[in-house]
């Protein structure tokens, strides 16, 4: 999550001084695909700050100590506890394997990379202040609502049921941090937001439906690296990917020209300042 966050802080620089030439530059365009305003530099700070705090509470778990997980694995109590579990998430309890929870990390960081491919583009590049800036939004939205949730809630990841020598991971203090799925919702928030860039702008291509395609088949890699490897049971996914597909598509179709139904207003000062956001349907 440390290079998820030098990745967005890079991104914020890039998108900062493309959208302040944009902003002098579109005044006058009919062609305009999506509309943005400062406020939303205003929604990425506080999501990015939200999510900064979240990922302290996270890190700042204390870790499972060896005698507690000693008797949690024992051969009396294990069971006792798997049968506990959900009949739907129960079989993944267990799951251990370093391997496929290295192989999920490519798909995951390859997957923030992914709206810089409209920089090669000659119609996008132009709009990449924006594509940037509702990229940002979306991703800190998304790292907000993981942060706060894992940061609050303890649930063991399926890993800590495994008992083997081998598993280290269940003595880290982030064995505690099974619900929900991050690297799923941070992977499909990317990658669906990418997809839905891409059908805004080019809802004509013959490539939209593989563009879709792909976006799913990098989310769903990535998932199941997370449940194969035992970080994650599958409603922790499912939530997960929901969660980061929603935005990823929410947050663009919410500021695409013509689509004046949202609206986002702060209110109040200080300690008491907010965000008053309203959707006529």
């Amino acid at each position: 999550m440390k290079r998820f966050f030098s990745l967005l802080s890079v991104l914020t620089l890039l998108a900062t001084t493309s959208f302040a030439q944009y902003s002098e530059g579109a005044k006058n365009r009919t062609d305009k695909v999506y509309h943005t305003s400062w406020l939303d530099g205003g929604i990425f700070a506080v999501g990015a700050g939200l999510s900064y705090w979240g990922l302290t509470k996270m890190n700042n778990k204390e870790a499972y100590s060896d005698a507690y997980l000693a008797n949690f694995q024992s051969d009396e109590n294990l069971q006792n506890d798997i049968d506990e579990i959900n009949g739907f998430d129960r079989w993944a309890a267990g799951n251990y394997n370093e391997g496929w929870i290295k192989f999920s990390d490519y798909p995951f960081y390859g997957s923030f990379a992914m709206p810089l491919l409209y920089l090669t583009n000659k119609k996008t590049r132009s709009d990449f202040g924006q594509i940037g800036l509702l990229y940002l939004e979306t991703m800190a939205i998304t790292g907000a609502l993981f942060t706060q949730t894992a940061g609050n809630i303890d649930k063991k990841r399926p890993l800590v049921y495994d008992a083997s020598e081998g598993n280290t991971d269940d003595e880290k203090s982030n064995a505690k941090n099974s619900f929900f799925a991050g690297h799923p919702a941070a992977t499909s928030a990317a990658a669906f937001f990418t997809a839905k860039v891409f059908n805004d702008y080019f809802p004509n291509s013959r490539a939209k439906t593989w563009v879709w395609v792909g976006a799913g088949v990098i989310s769903g890699s990535v998932a199941a690296g997370r449940l194969i490897g035992g970080k994650h049971f599958p409603t922790d996914n499912l939530i997960g990917l929901a969660v980061g597909t929603t935005t990823g598509i929410l947050v663009p179709h919410l500021h695409k020209v013509g689509n004046d139904r949202l609206s986002m207003t702060p209110f109040g000062f200080g300690r008491f300042a907010g965000l008053n956001m309203r959707y006529q349907f």
